[in-house]
């Protein structure tokens, strides 16, 4: 009798998996009459592509949705309550996570149990790729070993399988545990699918503050003109803007560098102020509050999580100094000239050198195949190679117009495509966040 019970239960656990693969995730949630969401960001830009896509989820969704998971103040203004500080996973490079790992597998273990506990209809992972990819193998496996109905893991922003030797192999291995992944640049949906992994590109998220700064769904040329005209009251001269970075490991690591940098300018360019942009990240905050109490030049702190305020800085600036990231998209979206610089551990920089097979570290210049953007890298990362490329961008007319008309080339190739179902069928503008949602909520799992 107890054989037989036990085999009557393995068989409705697989007819449950079989009905759960079938039907789509709304489908699914409507019979418990919520859409239940866990989602995990690690970084800053994941928390606001995070929030995006909670915002545009509710919006379309029939049902009412109950969050849970990990992410920081952008998702939290969405309804999340974070399992913890999302800069407890925020590491980034090879040697620098060697200091954090207890720490980090103790937070992997301690999501993996909620995200259990929760019973979500559907996770999702931005970004982050360490810890998001050994969180949702996890969670599929230790679903599988209590015969639990697994729920749609979805990734937002493809890991760059493309920069790296090897890369593209390293997906096939993915579709174990990730059932789709959203691209936020336009050659990665293909490459994806030929792996065997479903993917969907949505467009870069950045193209969004426009819609948030109110410009209209007119964005055909996919440009931010902020409001110089009152920012530079405050300024005798345009002043030059620093993006140090938004995690605390590579802010202690640029910052100082910028600051030498800045020391070497000040010379050269007369009055020179400075605009610093701070993630919105508590340490990030108090660390770059006591570092500019002995600032070179007069500066001023713009908050990261002021959108209007950072595009208002933007416009009324020469040029911009910034860590490789998201921000050199937001530089090229309000047509602001810009440096890239980086550095990191010199273990981590051997490793890139050896295992890269791109030229460039920036998105714009990977999208147009051409140094459009000046890269100062590791060891050309210095405060005179910096202020000399610095110089020559506030004074050359000809690099700083190259910048600019090459930004509406890589604005055209991040455009989120057109999606009939996103603008006719649900009635909104399309944009990366609402193809992501409307493509989340329909989503049917292969049985």
């Amino acid at each position: 009798m107890y054989a037989l019970r036990v085999v009557r239960n393995i068989c409705f656990s697989r007819l449950l998996k079989r009905s759960i693969s079938g039907r789509a995730v709304v489908d699914n949630a409507g019979q418990d009459g919520e859409l239940r969401v866990f989602i995990v960001s690690g970084e800053v830009s994941g928390d606001t592509i995070g929030a995006r896509l909670i915002a545009s989820l509710s919006k379309i969704s029939p049902l009412p949705i109950r969050l849970a998971g990990v992410g920081g103040s952008m998702m939290s203004q969405q309804g999340l309550k974070s399992l913890f500080p999302m800069e407890d996973i925020a590491v980034m490079g090879i040697l620098e996570l060697l200091p954090h790992l207890n720490r980090i597998r103790r937070k992997l273990e301690e999501t993996v149990d909620a995200a259990l506990q929760f019973r979500p209809h559907v996770v999702v992972t931005v970004d982050s790729k360490g810890f998001s990819f050994r969180f949702l193998k996890q969670l599929r496996a230790r679903c599988s070993q209590q015969s639990l109905g697994s729920p749609a893991h979805f990734h937002y922003v493809a890991p760059s399988f493309w920069a790296w030797k090897g890369g593209e192999a390293r997906l096939k291995g993915l579709s174990h545990f990730v059932d789709h992944i959203f691209c936020i640049l336009p050659f990665e949906e293909e490459v994806c699918k030929s792996n065997g992994l479903a993917a969907t590109f949505v467009g870069h998220p950045v193209l969004e503050d426009i819609l948030e700064l109110n410009l209209g769904s007119n964005t055909d040329d996919w440009k931010v003109e902020g409001n110089s005209s009152d920012f530079r009251k405050e300024f005798e001269v345009p002043p030059v803007t620093l993006l140090p970075g938004s995690r605390l490991q590579e802010v202690t690591r640029m910052l100082p560098i910028f600051s030498k940098t800045v020391e070497l300018l000040k010379g050269s360019v007369p009055q020179m102020r400075t605009v610093i942009h701070v993630a919105p990240n508590q340490c990030v905050e108090e660390y770059i509050c006591r570092r500019v109490q002995q600032w070179p030049v007069p500066v001023t702190l713009i908050p990261g999580s002021l959108v209007p305020l950072k595009y208002d800085a933007f416009s009324a600036s020469k040029a911009a100094l910034c860590t490789s990231g998201t921000v050199a998209v937001e530089l090229q979206l309000a047509r602001l000239p810009c440096l890239v610089a980086y550095r990191a551990h010199i273990l981590t920089e051997w490793f890139v050198r050896c295992k890269a097979k791109v030229p460039y570290m920036s998105i714009p210049n990977i999208l147009l195949n051409s140094r459009v953007i000046p890269e100062a890298l590791f060891e050309a990362c210095n405060p005179t190679r910096l202020a000399s490329l610095l110089m020559e961008l506030i004074h050359d007319e000809g690099l700083r117009e190259q910048q600019i008309s090459s930004a509406e080339k890589v604005m055209k190739l991040l455009s989120p495509p057109p999606n009939d179902f996103v603008q006719h069928d649900l009635g909104w503008t399309s944009t990366p966040s609402m193809i992501a949602a409307s493509t989340l909520l329909y989503y049917r799992k292969p049985c």
